[in-house]
């Protein structure tokens, strides 16, 4: 795996995180299929701090790493190698995601409560964002989970589904949607809601392919939930906007993880046509082979490619990078599947056995283009990007180049 010049911190933490995730976490991957349990987890998370690779996109005055957002694809990726190292290394979803955003956009105080012990892996997190039809899905416009004033706080009421992580999670980030009240817009709000409190609850279990998040992807209810004016995580109204702070950058880790996890698939494969003989030959020997191989190795290299530019992006323009982020998602959802599946093809019968964990690693990625996102909405929204981007520079004095020339010499 090569990246273009990191700087020598990032790189000697890299090669740190390859030798943890090869010589301890692969050992304790669970059967494919099977889910890390807590006692694993936990133990391997100490081993991860002792080996210094712990929390590596976290900030270091709460003991991560603090590897700037340019640089985090090299990390990823080697945590991604195993589907548990991400886990592992405290950079997973969705508790990735809300550790960024916290530390963006909460108060000291939340910090302190909530940042902290989730950066140190003593809790876990969940964000309730989706909800049942016609609620809100890849349509956040639809959000129905509502917040309404109350003495000294709000009262939330609302039904979620597919809230990853919240199985077991310490608190939830909840988007609900509020009116204008003491001068803030009508829109949606943010609000830290521990797991304890009484409003909320888990709801039935969602039973996916994929099997590598904590928690799961359970429903959840809030009933009469009361919080107080503290748990408004920035300013009351301003949701939809801070959901971009978290979901540019949390759509790009899911890129970078499963690249690393399609690279693991791929040498899964390497392996195995360079030693599995067919018509008097190694299996790599043969044309139809070579074409899969190459077409993978081409998807990775492109995957890797866009990740870089849309990373850099994020860190240099957050608006233009957050909108890359859609075409990496799409990109490399599609991209990694191909990989895996081709893996799963030159492997044959085993490979869709479980024998080798390369079916499920198939399951684990399906979801990816659904998640944060379907690719649908994503093509949707980069296409109108590029309309209207197109359109503003013709007014702007582009020539319009859509007009057919009739009569040119040579022309039918």
């Amino acid at each position: 795996m090569t990246f273009p010049h990191p700087p020598p911190e990032v790189a000697e933490l890299r090669d740190r995180t390859r030798r943890f995730i090869r010589e301890v976490v692969i050992d304790a991957e669970p059967a494919p299929g099977g889910r890390l349990d807590q006692a694993t987890r936990d133990r391997l998370q100490a081993a991860a701090k002792e080996a210094g690779v712990f929390a590596p996109l976290v900030p270091k005055e709460y003991g991560g790493q603090g590897v700037p957002i340019e640089h985090w694809s090299p990390i990823l990726q080697e945590a991604g190698y195993s589907p548990i190292g991400p886990s592992a290394l405290n950079c997973m979803a969705p508790d990735e995601g809300n550790m960024h955003m916290l530390h963006l956009i909460a108060t000291e105080e939340q910090k302190k409560r909530y940042l902290a012990p989730l950066a140190a892996g003593e809790i876990r997190s969940c964000f309730g964002m989706t909800e049942p039809h016609p609620g809100a899905g890849s349509d956040p416009a639809a959000l129905r989970t509502t917040a309404v004033r109350a003495d000294d706080g709000w009262i939330i009421d609302g039904h979620k589904r597919f809230t990853s992580g919240a199985g077991g999670a310490g608190f939830c980030i909840v988007m609900a949607r509020t009116p204008a009240v003491d001068g803030s817009p009508e829109g949606a709000t943010m609000f830290l809601v521990d797991m304890t409190n009484p409003g909320i609850r888990v709801g039935e279990a969602i039973h996916t392919v994929d099997r590598s998040i904590d928690g799961g992807h359970p429903h959840l209810y809030l009933e009469n939930c009361f919080v107080p004016d503290e748990a408004v995580l920035g300013e009351v109204g301003l949701g939809f906007r801070y959901a971009q702070v978290r979901l540019g950058p949390a759509r790009l880790t899911h890129c970078m993880r499963w690249l690393g996890l399609a690279r693991r698939a791929q040498d899964i494969a390497l392996d195995r046509a360079a030693r599995r003989e067919l018509f008097g030959g190694t299996i790599d020997s043969l044309g139809l082979a070579q074409h899969l191989i190459a077409e993978s190795v081409i998807d990775v290299e492109t995957s890797d490619a866009i990740i870089t530019k849309t990373a850099a992006l994020l860190n240099s323009d957050p608006k233009a990078g957050s909108a890359m982020s859609s075409i990496a998602k799409v990109h490399c959802s599609e991209a990694i599947f191909r990989v895996i599946d081709r893996a799963i093809q030159i492997c044959g019968g085993d490979g869709v056995s479980d024998g080798l964990p390369l079916a499920q690693y198939l399951n684990e990625v399906r979801s990816f283009r659904i998640y944060d996102g379907s690719n649908e909405t994503h093509r949707w929204a980069v296409a109108r990007r590029a309309s209207t981007g197109r359109a503003a520079a013709v007014r702007a004095g582009e020539p319009y180049r859509g007009d057919a020339v009739v009569g040119r010499d040579g022309g039918a």
